[in-house]
């Protein structure tokens, strides 16, 4: 048997398998394919991939499924990711373009990904430790209470309210707060969190007496702002999607839903999609580290601003799942996320 005439009944087998979730024989691939071979070939095409592990008889039929093994071949052996259609790509633009902040860009998000596979669709809220200072403002709001508001390229919006000695809504309480200002913009925009806290530190010293409590407890703000990095945030949409495939999921529903309820567990899955907003990655089956995920397929890709991610987004369904139109639509709503990010 020729490699490729294996791969053109596997992908036939994988493709028949998706669209009908039925055990797919001899006699079917011939009916369904132009193969160009006769029905003993395809039999014994089908027994050597059986053999080698790549497709599986649920039962005592003549008909094969897809194993994980053989998904996995099958995406392997994709040469391009499917291509959208002009008018997929305009709805996708404009649904999301119409977004009004960073939590309903990632809201549209998830809730437009899942609509489009009809699976659980899943991104990571931007993280703290990969994005650049914007602005940092600073609002008095009376009885010395002041609030510390960071924001960031990725549109993430960060908030700490602090306790001064004095009262800022003063004159010579504005003429402070503007000076603090002053000093922490220009020292820590356009810097990574990290590094703008880091160069932070040593400005208290060098500010005039009367604003260095004021600008320390600015500085310990910040500070506190990547402490307590929220990157186990995450958003999901599109989790009964699950329950209306039922045969997809013999057993029981119950890990999925367990793990998807983990959002720590997603967050590490989302993080390692690697460094190219490009690419998309595809985990199947028991290639999923998390257990119970491993009757799932987890389709992701990053954003971010240009070669800079700052989160993952993706889906999660059954291995039974469209890989191409699937690995298209994540790819594309990905693209999309992030230059609404980088305007």
């Amino acid at each position: 048997m020729s490699d490729e005439r294996r791969m053109e009944v596997l992908r036939a087998i994988v493709e028949d398998y998706v669209q009908t979730s039925e055990p797919v024989g001899s006699k079917a691939l011939l009916d369904r394919h132009r193969l160009g071979v006769s029905a003993a070939t395809v039999r014994n095409d089908m027994a050597a991939l059986e053999d080698e592990g790549l497709i599986v008889a649920p039962h005592t039929s003549a008909g094969r499924i897809p194993t994980d093994a053989g998904y996995r071949l099958f995406v392997d052996n994709l040469s391009t990711i499917k291509p959208m259609s002009r008018g997929e790509r305009s709805a996708i633009s404009e649904f999301l373009l119409g977004a009004a902040d960073l939590d309903d860009v990632l809201a549209r998000t998830v809730r437009l990904l899942s609509s489009l596979t009809n699976q659980v669709a899943v991104v990571q809220y931007p993280s703290l430790t990969t994005s650049t200072v914007r602005h940092i403002e600073l609002v008095p709001m009376g009885g010395g209470r002041l609030m510390v508001v960071l924001i960031v390229n990725s549109g993430r919006v960060e908030q700490r309210v602090i306790t001064a000695d004095e009262d800022l809504t003063t004159p010579a309480g504005e003429q402070l707060l503007g000076r603090v200002r002053a000093t922490v913009n220009g020292t820590c925009v356009g810097l990574r969190l990290a590094e703008a806290s880091a160069a932070l530190r040593g400005t208290p010293e060098d500010a005039q007496p009367g604003d260095r409590a004021v600008l320390a407890q600015v500085v310990e703000a910040l500070d506190g702002a990547l402490a307590e990095e929220r990157e186990s945030r995450v958003m999901l949409a599109g989790t009964a999607n699950l329950a209306r495939r039922p045969g997809d999921f013999p057993l029981t529903l119950e890990p999925v839903l367990d793990a998807l309820e983990q959002h720590v567990v997603l967050l590490k899955l989302l993080s390692t999609v690697g460094q190219d907003s490009d690419l998309v990655s595809v985990r199947i089956g028991h290639e999923n580290p998390v257990a119970g995920l491993r009757s799932t397929s987890m389709v992701t890709s990053g954003y971010g601003q240009g070669s800079q991610l700052v989160g993952g987004l993706g889906v999660v369904g059954p291995t039974r799942m469209d890989y191409p139109t699937t690995m298209a639509y994540v790819r594309a709503v990905a693209t999309y996320v992030s230059r609404i990010l980088a305007e």
